[in-house]
């Protein structure tokens, strides 16, 4: 796929596991591949790349030292024992800039801002969450992964900001955060009628899920309602209050595992919410292995191809027409760009391709399994056919 004039590359090159490949970036971006094809690596690379100086101000603020040592540097990033990702002949581009340890080691240059440009809501993200509320960066591990406890500390802030601000103890449903329309989606596919009070009755203050009478506590919430809390605290994050379509400074918006412990209407929901980031102006990156994301964008390709006027998705959604739902269907089809690629793994290691066009007639496997999210599919399909047309002789 010829790349678009709005998208962007991040190159790497013998980068722990991936051999060699590039990802050029549209407004939305699936990545997807096995367990441990680097996927997630690859992403915090890309992180460290564009938010490295916010990111050394942080670990100064939190009493970090690496002291000027590269490997000291990766560890604390990426995670305990992770230097060793990087090796004596790998390489990283990003926007046709080399950055080697030097490059990226470098202090000078840095924006005066201390605001980061790209919001990262990693796999791990229910950990997050200690006796129903985010826990403060000082409360991981040195060890424990940059991504995971900048996460958790920015949700915190946003709720101690959201308590001492105005009082409110009804978190979830809030009018103001989020459309009505998009608000039921989240009821009916997630929260089912139930709704989430911010409790301070015991001195700390906790989530509780109200059911009823009940007010339930964190650790007795569904899977599914839990995997999803931290998300739902990113979106008001993400999505002001009033007219401000997006939050200032911050242009991308990576999220690891979307699906996690989520029913396939829950994942729906949040693929609605995807759009809507998009629609507002962030550009979206998802790591999943959950093929209904693929079949969204699989069917936005062909919306694009056939100039539909972006209607059908409230049929592909199953939900009522609305005006503002209807802005962000239209928006996808029309203005922004979607791109897939396949951390494929090799025996000499992963490869990064372009699955974009999602063609299941192509003669190339990966192309038409969707980097391998549709292959147990269509072998199901292969056999009941097969013993169909025996059974019709």
């Amino acid at each position: 796929m010829a790349k678009k004039s709005n998208e962007i590359k991040l190159s790497v090159s013998n980068l722990a596991q991936i051999r060699e490949g590039s990802v050029s970036f549209g407004d939305f971006t699936l990545i997807v591949g096995a367990q441990a094809s680097g996927k997630s690596l690859f992403l915090q690379m890309l992180k460290l790349i564009v938010d490295r100086h916010q990111i050394y101000e942080t670990l100064e603020l939190h009493a970090y030292d690496w002291g000027g040592k590269f490997e000291n540097l990766l560890n604390m990033y990426f995670g305990e024992s992770m230097s060793g990702i990087w090796k004596s002949d790998t390489s990283v581009t990003w926007e046709g800039k080399n950055y080697n340890s030097k490059a990226i080691l470098a202090r000078q240059g840095a924006k005066a801002s201390k605001e980061e440009s790209m919001f990262y809501i990693p796999a791990q993200r229910v950990v997050t969450m200690s006796q129903g509320f985010p826990r403060p960066f000082s409360s991981f591990e040195v060890g424990d992964p940059y991504v995971l406890k900048s996460f958790s500390e920015t949700m915190r802030v946003l709720m101690e900001k959201e308590s001492a601000n105005n009082g409110q103890e009804n978190i979830f449903p809030k009018t103001g955060k989020m459309s009505k329309a998009i608000r039921e989606q989240l009821d009916s596919g997630i929260f089912h009628g139930a709704s989430i009070e911010l409790d301070k009755s015991s001195g700390r203050k906790r989530f509780l899920l109200r059911i009823g009478e009940s007010r339930l506590p964190f650790m007795t919430w569904s899977a599914g309602q839990k995997e999803f809390m931290p998300l739902l605290l990113s979106l008001y994050h993400l999505i002001p209050s009033g007219n401000i379509p997006k939050k200032e400074n911050i242009d991308w918006v990576v999220i690891e595992e979307p699906e996690m412990g989520l029913h396939p209407k829950a994942i729906q929901t949040v693929m609605l919410l995807a759009l809507q980031l998009i629609q507002r102006g962030y550009k979206v990156v998802i790591s999943t292995h959950s093929p209904v994301l693929l079949e969204l964008v699989w069917v936005i390709n062909n919306l694009k191809q056939y100039k539909a006027s972006g209607d059908e998705l409230f049929d592909l959604f199953n939900i009522p027409k609305n005006p503002e739902v209807r802005k962000i269907f239209q928006t996808s089809i029309v203005e922004k760009t979607f791109n897939t690629w396949y951390f494929q793994r090799e025996k000499d290691g992963v490869y990064i391709r372009d699955i974009s066009a999602l063609d299941a007639g192509s003669d190339n496997p990966d192309m038409a399994n969707w980097g391998g999210l549709s292959e147990f599919a269509s072998r199901a399909v292969d056999i009941i056919s097969k013993l169909a047309a025996h059974a019709e002789k």
